[in-house]
């Protein structure tokens, strides 16, 4: 075994815990960013880009016909092919979290359309599920099955939130083991079918599962309810007849008591574990040779690599399987970088050189590696894992598309990430869409007010019928601090005064002076 550690350029801060690695024709993407997209990659997904030990990213894209993928940390994903040693295949993600830390229970098909020498095409669709289809969660497996001709998919373990009807003010966002209950989906006829079995007791999540044809077999992971370790090794076999499917469960000797462990393949039959934890507060450095043949496993222990003093002494450390022997470590830089969410990392190959050469995988793995993540609690629990999923690799594709950290704009002060009035609560890193026009970036709209400045929709609280309105209208618009209604949405329009005519002055009434004789003759007239 060797260790090398790795340089990352100037978008360091993009690899924090939660991301995934998808392995599409030798190339590696990254996925599952911690915060929403940017504008300069609004799809969320990067090639990373291993050259004479730097790390670079560059945006991927997808097809117009695409459905929107959010970025989620700590999924389910396994690849898909239509039989077993088919060479197309496409990646299933189920889970994980969103930026808003919500969970999803939605399920993704990820596939590859298109590549040339400078750009590769993704296309991403939703699939619909019915009949007992999993919960959202998160630190779970996902993993393919091939029986008699036919294939599913196998979903077991992980967390979710506690029910709503459970939840309390000081627990809100309290996650509990799911149960323990294996699922089988058929992708086919898009049902999915749930079944519990006596072996399996209590809920495992960050847990590694390595399938081959009908076999699953499940070691390690972590029982939030127990606070412990499964020493168990269980092997779930699933028979895929005409009729309805027959899962049967059985529990092994030879298990390790370990969680968020690593695996990644050397051979047709052999296998490295790598990492994890023996409890949470010891890193387990120990790695064990994993021997599949005929139906049957061995677990011995290996000779292990010569580990840094930083990763000794580090308190947690993550990575995942980047295939062909090749396993992906991180550890936190906290104090020892100017950038203070940098994380130091290192590629870790299993194989001798003259082992290292192309060869097509046919057995899958799932593991969900951990650490807790820094942002959201305390290091070394089990509770917020994360994992990763790539190959060590070097790329000929053009360098002129690198991503680079420093040109992207501050938008926290600067386009869609303003703050825009004072009441404005839209931030880049809990904003979700609240129209549906919207996709990764909130609606906007010009108030026309002096010089004119870009107010969020949602902030001045328009509806959607009405900001279509306006954005088709030839209208002006003023935000509610310049407007004399609250809710005001249009300019008044200007009303012409109509000049007054001055009126003219009266006439004053002559009187008529009367003599002292006259008044004399009237009295006497009048009495």
């Amino acid at each position: 075994m060797s260790l090398q550690m790795v340089s990352s350029v100037s978008n360091s801060s993009l690899l924090q815990p939660g991301f995934s690695l998808l392995n599409f024709d030798g190339h590696v993407f990254f996925f599952g960013q911690k915060g929403w997209p940017k504008r300069s990659c609004p799809t969320g997904v990067f090639l990373l880009d291993i050259k004479q030990n730097e790390l670079k990213m560059k945006p991927a894209c997808f097809s117009k016909d695409s459905c929107y993928l959010p970025p989620l940390r700590y999924p389910a994903l396994c690849t898909l092919r239509s039989n077993a040693r088919s060479d197309e295949y496409q990646y299933i993600i189920h889970g994980g979290k969103t930026p808003n830390n919500d969970l999803s229970d939605k399920i993704y098909f990820m596939s590859l359309v298109s590549k040339n020498s400078k750009k590769m095409t993704f296309q991403c669709s939703e699939k619909d599920l019915g009949g007992d289809v999993p919960e959202a969660r998160y630190g779970h497996t996902i993993n393919v099955v091939h029986s008699r001709g036919r294939s599913m998919s196998v979903i077991f373990g992980g967390r979710s939130y506690t029910p709503l009807a459970q939840r309390t003010t000081e627990k809100w966002n309290s996650v509990v083991d799911c149960l323990p209950s294996v699922f089988l989906i058929d992708f086919e006829f898009g049902c999915c079918t749930s079944y519990i079995l006596p072996e399996l007791q209590d809920g495992l999540s960050f847990h590694v599962s390595i399938a081959r044809d009908d076999t699953i077999y499940i070691l390690g992971g972590h029982s939030l309810q127990n606070n412990t370790r499964s020493p168990n090794l269980y092997k779930l076999k699933i028979d895929l007849p005409l009729g309805s499917p027959a899962v049967t469960c059985t529990i092994l000797p030879g298990g390790i008591s370990v969680s968020s462990a690593i695996v990644t393949q050397i051979s047709d039959t052999e296998f490295v574990l790598v990492g994890g934890y023996h409890s949470d507060n010891q890193k387990r450095l120990v790695c064990n040779t994993i021997v599949l043949e005929d139906s049957k496993i061995e677990i011995v222990e290996s000779v292990s690599p010569e580990w840094t003093p930083d990763i000794k002494h580090c308190r947690m450390w993550f990575g995942c399987d980047m295939g062909k022997g090749s396993v992906l470590l991180g550890i936190p830089g906290a104090n020892k970088q100017l950038i203070p969410d940098a994380n130091y990392f290192y590629i870790l190959r299993c194989k001798g050189a003259e082992e290292d050469k192309e060869e097509e995988l046919t057995t899958q793995i799932c593991s969900q590696t951990s650490s807790e993540d820094p942002g959201d609690s305390t290091p070394f629990e089990d509770s917020e894992e994360f994992c990763f999923s790539a190959e060590a690799n070097s790329f000929d594709i053009d360098d002129t598309d690198t991503y680079n950290e420093d040109d992207e704009e501050d938008e926290s002060e600067t386009g869609y990430w303003i703050t825009c009035s004072a009441s404005c609560n839209i931030d880049i890193n809990t904003w979700v869409p609240f129209y549906s026009t919207e996709l990764n970036k909130p609606a906007m709209i010009l108030c026309s007010s002096g010089a004119g400045h870009w107010v969020h929709a949602q902030c001045m609280d328009l509806s959607e019928t009405m900001l279509l309105r306006l954005s088709e209208a030839n209208v002006k618009y003023f935000c509610n601090k310049h407007v004399d209604l609250n809710k005001g949405l249009q300019t008044p329009q200007k009303v012409v005064c109509l000049k007054k005519q001055p009126m003219k002055p009266l006439r004053k009434k002559k009187t008529m002076k009367l003599s002292s004789t006259k008044k004399s003759f009237l009295r006497r007239l009048f009495e």
